[in-house]
């Protein structure tokens, strides 16, 4: 069975007043001081978050248990300095993000205006696959389904301190990256890593690293990284996108041994699904990955439970997938639970708070 590892980014914040709070380093310093406690925090490009990512995992039961356990520990980390951790993807209160001080971080800001508005958590499900080969035509065949993905985990509606009128506002703020989104069939591992070296050749990007391909090689690991999802107000949810994103890599993996080509669908269509499902998330119409027209989300949703109900029926997710599809179409995601929360108290403030008391759920 393929494991699955998750890196989630996490949002400090104020446990008070839900303010964006720049304490990081201190964070990562009280993580590296805890001998009992394993090194799974690392630094993000701003210092208003922190990341954590899982060991790889077989078992769904257990991914959930230790994303539970490493929000707990951030969770401590950040309270031992009056500080807290929220599983959002954007912050709902105004900012000024602060970029970290290492060498990449400044290259980085340096070259891109962005980063001094850019902040946003996203989670990212590494896959593992046998071969670069086989990771590139994993790649290929799971674009027109990504966009589901970001429907469901969709956690970031607000920012500046305002209703942006879409679910996963993130996703649109990641856009500005020059690397990020959707990508063509690339065909061959050959042609996946010509292209890598030709963008990096170019000098607007700094290293292979910062390919934000939607779906891309790890670099560092074995694995096929999707990178389409907004950090998950609900563990469950996380685990939802970890289980659904291994049963795409498994039935895509299944299709290039079998000789199925992947859909030549064009860039501009993927990147159309990808804004709709921002823009709506569970609420409205998405378009359908198998005709890319409009269809009603759940109908979508089905659909890509269909897709990989083998997969998933082999690794025994079946029926926990569909349980945890059909509670999120009926109960929202988290965009719609901030929502909620902004129309029952009228204040983003107590939004902040209330997810804060989520994330550990």
């Amino acid at each position: 069975m393929r494991t699955v590892g998750v890196e989630e980014e996490l949002l400090l914040v104020d446990p008070e007043n839900g303010d964006p709070r720049a304490m990081s380093a201190a964070v990562l310093a009280r993580a590296a001081a805890d001998v009992t406690g394993e090194q799974v925090f690392e630094k993000e490009l701003h210092d208003q978050m922190v990341e954590f990512a899982t060991h790889p995992q077989e078992d769904m039961a257990d991914l959930r248990e230790e994303i539970v356990r490493c929000r707990k520990e951030a969770a401590g980390y950040a309270g031992g300095l009056g500080c807290a951790v929220a599983a959002l993807a954007t912050s709902p209160l105004p900012l000024s993000p602060s970029v970290g001080l290492n060498h990449r971080y400044r290259w980085m800001a340096e070259q891109y205006d962005i980063t001094s508005r850019q902040l946003v958590c996203g989670c990212h499900v590494h896959v593992c696959v046998e071969s670069d080969e086989e990771g590139v035509a994993v790649a290929d065949r799971v674009r027109p389904w990504l966009s589901v993905l970001s429907a469901l985990s969709a956690n970031s509606p607000f920012w500046q301190g305002r209703d942006t009128g879409y679910s996963s506002y993130r996703s649109r703020v990641w856009q500005q990256w020059p690397s990020a989104g959707p990508t063509e069939v690339f065909g061959s591992a050959e042609e996946y890593h010509r292209r890598v070296a030709d963008m990096v050749a170019t000098g607007v990007i700094l290293d292979e690293a910062m390919v934000y391909f939607d779906a891309r090689l790890s670099e560092r690991y074995p694995t096929v990284e999707i990178r389409v999802a907004d950090v998950c107000l609900h563990a469950d949810s996380a685990v939802l996108v970890a289980m659904l994103a291994r049963g795409l890599v498994e039935t895509a993996a299944r299709e290039w041994r079998e000789g199925v080509p992947p859909a030549e669908l064009s860039v501009s269509l993927v990147r159309l699904a990808n804004w709709r499902a921002a823009r709506f998330g569970l609420t409205d119409l998405l378009l359908h990955p198998a005709t890319l027209r409009p269809a009603p989300a759940a109908k979508v949703v089905g659909a890509l439970l269909e897709h990989v109900g083998e997969a998933l029926a082999d690794s025994g997710d079946l029926a926990h997938a569909r349980e945890a599809c059909e509670r999120l179409l009926r109960e929202g995601n988290g965009a719609q639970v901030q929502r909620d929360l902004l129309e029952r108290t009228g204040s983003l403030r107590e939004v902040v708070t209330g997810c804060v008391r989520r994330t550990q759920e």
